[in-house]
């Protein structure tokens, strides 16, 4: 029987996989293997799946095991939903925006200015796990975020709200909300002033509660039993594991393609050149979550996106019928193929959503040239990981030819670029990691990446 140190489970959309860790706080921590299986969501029960992916390590390491302390993240059942609502949106609504996709949610309804019919109409059919509402730079405009907070009084959801607004008016709130006897918290403003983020606080009070509401999943409160510490978003284990790394190796993107999504980080400050241009201010980490751009549950989506007559040359057989019976897990050469091609055109669509671009405006004065959203110039490690990045083998041929065709005025890498590849396929695993083992998660992860 093999002891394990710490066994780190993943529970995404579409695979389930297990990573087992050892020597953790010695000189030369170890990476001892993987196991995957499908997730079991559609069988009534998670943990069918967790076991799965654990008789695969067994068979990988060619002997039983057992651990002493497990971790966990999930994605199951459409991971984190949330809703976000500010008072402008180029401003708190889109700070609040940040805060959520950066803690791992998936945003389904984002609004500025007070709600309206429609808004809470939604708000009820969506049912999100968590609300955040912002509004108000410190000590300005407090009404439209005490009407909004009243409005969701009134629904009775379900959901905790997490109130990231004017300060001035925290007590108000959390009067509002003792009064309707529904779950909040309390964070600091994600916009206290203009041109100002602090995004940090909510994405760690959002983690926070996600992991003691995660059981939307058939299965999870089971594994709630099992695992020790926090429950963490996948995405925003990522997002943990990126921020680590950037302090070892400077400016960097991860591109993360998934069953379900394809997700982008960045964690770099600009240039200086461009935040003179800037309209807006942007996170030192980003997070975009494309949830149309997944190679497996939005499969037929993304090879829609692609020119028919290309998609069928290149991969040799009937597209359609290889979708219409499409795996979790690709074995098939033409399988492999169609997964190439799908992936392809999913890194090329959520790097371009991804960054930022430069624009012309007119004025009086003449024209002027403005930059908005994510500058990634600077950038000079592009990441590979999820499961298609990390098994296919012409991953960094793949995302060097996307990078050398950047679309017009998109704010891509300048320099020269180092493409490496997750090829242990544990990035989220070790950003879970990284709460307990920081050291531990930093070696590992020069590892897996051979730097």
């Amino acid at each position: 029987m093999l002891q394990i140190e710490v066994l780190v489970a993943e529970i995404g959309s579409t695979t389930t996989v297990v990573n087992a860790f050892t020597d953790l706080e010695g000189a030369y921590p170890r990476f001892l293997g993987q196991g995957q299986a499908p997730t079991s969501v559609a069988q009534g029960d998670v943990t069918i799946g967790l076991r799965q992916a654990v008789a695969d390590l067994e068979r990988n390491l060619g002997e039983a095991i057992t651990w002493r302390t497990m971790l966990a993240s999930s994605s199951a059942a459409g991971g984190l939903r949330m809703s976000v609502h500010g008072l402008v949106y180029d401003m708190t609504a889109r700070a609040a925006r940040e805060a959520a996709l950066g803690a791992g949610a998936v945003l389904g309804l984002i609004t500025a200015g007070e709600l309206k019919p429609h808004d809470l109409e939604a708000l009820k059919q969506q049912k999100p796990n968590i609300i955040l509402l912002a509004g108000g730079v410190d000590y300005g405009e407090s009404a439209t975020v005490l009407a909004n907070a009243r409005h969701l009084a009134e629904l009775q959801l379900s959901a905790p709200i997490i109130y990231a607004g004017n300060r001035a008016a925290q007590g108000e709130f959390v009067a509002i909300m003792q009064a309707a006897q529904l779950s909040y918290h309390v964070v600091d403003n994600v916009y206290p002033a203009i041109d100002e983020l602090n995004v940090e606080p909510a994405r760690r009070v959002i983690q926070q509660v996600f992991e003691e509401h995660i059981v939307h999943a058939a299965g999870m409160e089971k594994i709630r039993q099992m695992v020790t510490g926090q429950i963490l978003p996948t995405p925003g284990a990522v997002l943990l594991a990126a921020q680590l790394l950037y302090e070892d190796i400077g400016d960097l993107l991860i591109i993360d393609v998934g069953g379900a999504t394809t997700d982008v980080h960045s964690v770099t400050p600009g240039s200086d050149e461009i935040n003179r241009l800037l309209l807006h201010p942007e996170p030192l980490a980003k997070r975009t979550v494309e949830g149309d751009l997944g190679v497996y549950v939005n499969a037929p989506h993304v090879a829609a996106r692609i020119d028919s007559s290309v998609l069928s040359a290149r991969v040799g057989a009937g597209v359609d019928n290889l979708l219409a019976n499409w795996p979790p897990i690709p074995s098939s050469e033409e399988e492999r193929r169609l997964l190439e091609e799908l992936t392809k055109e999913a890194v090329q669509t959520a790097l371009e959503r991804h960054a930022g671009r430069l624009k012309q405006l007119y004025g009086p004065h003449g024209r002027a040239t403005i930059a908005e959203g994510r500058d990634l110039s600077n950038v000079r490690y592009v990441i590979g990981t999820g499961g298609p990045l990390t098994q296919l083998a012409q991953a960094k041929q793949l995302l060097s030819a996307t990078l050398a065709k950047p679309a017009k005025q998109a704010l891509l890498p300048k320099g020269p670029v180092e493409i490496l590849i997750d090829k242990h396929y544990n990035l989220a695993a070790l950003g879970v990691l990284a709460n307990g083992y920081p050291q531990a998660a930093r070696y590992l992860m020069r590892a897996s990446l051979g730097i």
